[in-house]
């Protein structure tokens, strides 16, 4: 992989590959710690928007594979202000073998890209959230032992992750399910692409504004923030049109018994998820958390060359 912008540009080989070598990478940890594979490797990492999983995750991982992580905040970049964002790509990639970047817009991290020596990596943008579903993916599979055949519902706003979950699951042939209130659900373009996977993959996508619908056999029910970060005046008219589409005991129940709650972090307790569901026995939002660190192990491994010292 020469960079990592969308799963939508990765195919099922390589998603599955990363799904894999995560596995073993963290079985790895777990024996006492990853073989040091990127040692003598630094990556650059630029963050627009604030973070925990993403900057910890990313930097943990490039310290348990033996390489480093550099850190540079909004105010030291001003990506696209105080230098253009072709420029700080040709700048940056001179530095460092890899380049993280977590934007406001999709425009800037393919622009980075086009630009770039040395890979980029999306840390996340208004377009789509790969790591993160590859991520969940991971977790998914950990806990049922498989992914084909599975159901996920997506429950809120056709956002960055509703973008990266239609890609990601229809690459591996799970059924997936979006409910989003009239006006906010994923763009066109994104569910004729995941239709497309899904037709190769076997896998089915449904789209409706009925979140009872969306969890019928469902067996994971996935959701995010009904606000994200730069939507700030869309707030007030949000949390208007939001709360049907809850994630509480009572959707819950309406899903597979044995379903799983996912959340990418961080939650709005009480807006798309409640309490009693973010901390009850169907929620592995923490687990899903933790395997941020390995899945995004195995995206750097790939990416910045460590493959050939994994066999």
């Amino acid at each position: 992989m020469k960079h990592l912008l969308s799963i939508a540009d990765l195919s099922s080989e390589e998603v599955w590959q990363i799904l894999d070598l995560a596995g073993r990478l963290k079985k790895e940890w777990q024996k006492g710690g990853n073989k040091p594979i990127l040692k003598g490797k630094t990556l650059g990492m630029i963050f627009q928007k604030p973070s925990l999983r993403t900057r910890v995750s990313f930097e943990m991982g490039m310290i348990h594979l033996g390489g480093k992580a550099i850190y540079l905040s909004p105010d030291e970049v001003k990506l696209g202000v105080r230098e253009s964002v072709a420029d700080v790509a040709r700048v940056l990639s001179r530095y460092v073998d890899g380049i993280l970047a977590r934007v406001f817009s999709h425009r800037h991290v393919e622009e980075l890209a086009a630009h770039s020596l040395v890979p980029v990596i999306n840390g996340l943008s208004d377009y789509n959230h790969p790591c993160q579903a590859l991520s969940d993916l991971f977790t998914i599979r950990e806990k049922r032992g498989k992914l084909s055949g599975l159901k996920l519902a997506y429950v809120g706003d056709g956002n960055n992750v509703a973008v990266s979950l239609l890609f990601a699951t229809t690459k591996v042939g799970m059924d997936i399910s979006v409910a989003s209130p009239k006006g906010y659900e994923p763009p066109d373009e994104v569910i004729e692409l995941a239709r497309s996977f899904a037709t190769q993959s076997g896998s089915k996508v449904e789209i409706t504004n009925d979140p009872f619908e969306a969890v019928k056999g469902a067996d994971i029910i996935y959701t995010d923030v009904w606000v994200s970060m730069g939507q700030e005046a869309e707030s007030e008219e949000r949390l208007k049109v939001f709360p049907p589409y809850q994630v509480n005991a009572r959707l819950v129940e309406a899903a597979d018994p044995d379903c799983m709650v996912m959340h990418c972090l961080p939650a709005h307790r009480g807006q798309e998820i409640t309490d009693e569901v973010a901390d009850g026995p169907h929620s592995i939002i923490f687990d899903q958390a933790e395997n941020r660190l390995h899945a995004q192990k195995a995206i750097l491994a790939l990416i910045l060359g460590g493959k050939p010292a994994l066999a």
